[in-house]
């Protein structure tokens, strides 16, 4: 197969869940300066009630082993919600369909602990659901999130979420009544090996790179091909933001 039918099989695949297995061994990227996973697993007590917002296809959520009866998730994209509905037939895991993302179906002051990995962030909503004294973990990609690479592709481009900002998020918390008790922002390397993983991810992250298509890109496509040749890779940068923050008590 050459390289411009293979950069069309690329973007012809489609994401199930939330999970990039895909690009394994085809793009690599420099460590975050937190773990998400120790934070929550911190304050995930196993009586705590947990929701899980915008979960996906519940990957990250499986690995805590919650007990299932005070594990609610959200999900908004419809794929996802039908592959839950499939995955947690036989579970007690309670899903809530949530396509507004606004947390509308989602009872008030009942949780202990809120996390959400890369989801919205309607921020009075999450502060409701929870109990006092119950906590939010979040990480966030920023606003400029592999800015250049989608720039590149795209002269007019401009970030989907403009105030999805460490700054922005942490002075809606503190207005909305939370203490925060952790915050950091961080840019990390992301370097992609071959144009094909380029392709399969500008397909599948239609926010970064909107009205992405592959005919039309093909020249800057050949360009970024003519770096991973000469250098090894394309480099960008993600931008990430991690916070903790409790409700009084």
């Amino acid at each position: 197969m050459d390289k411009l039918a293979a950069w069309r099989a690329e973007n012809q695949l489609g994401m199930q869940g939330w999970t990039f297995s895909h690009l394994d061994g085809r793009w690599e990227s420099d460590p975050l300066p937190w773990d998400y996973r120790k934070f929550v697993e911190a304050h995930l007590t196993s009586s705590a009630m947990w929701l899980d917002m915008d979960t996906g296809g519940g990957e990250l959520m499986s690995h805590f082993h919650h007990p299932a009866d005070k594990t609610v998730v959200t999900e908004g994209w419809e794929p996802n919600i039908k592959l839950l509905q499939s995955k947690l037939t036989t579970s007690k895991i309670k899903l809530i369909a949530d396509p507004d993302e606004n947390l509308a179906a989602v009872p008030d002051e009942t949780f202990d602990v809120i996390t959400n990995s890369h989801g919205a962030t309607p921020i009075a909503a999450i502060v409701k659901k929870l109990r006092p004294g119950g906590w939010f973990i979040t990480q966030q990609v920023g606003a400029t999130n592999n800015f250049s690479l989608s720039r590149f592709l795209n002269a007019d481009y401009t970030p989907a979420y403009p105030d999805n900002t460490l700054i922005h998020v942490c002075s809606q918390l503190q207005d909305a009544g939370m203490r925060l008790d952790y915050q950091a922002g961080a840019f990390a390397k992301l370097s992609f090996l071959d144009v094909g993983a380029i392709v399969y991810y500008a397909t599948v992250i239609p926010w970064e790179f909107p009205d992405f298509d592959l005919d039309m890109a093909i020249p800057r496509l050949q360009q970024l091909d003519r770096l991973i040749s000469s250098q090894g890779a394309v480099t960008t940068f993600e931008d990430r933001f991690m916070i903790v923050a409790q409700k009084p008590a």
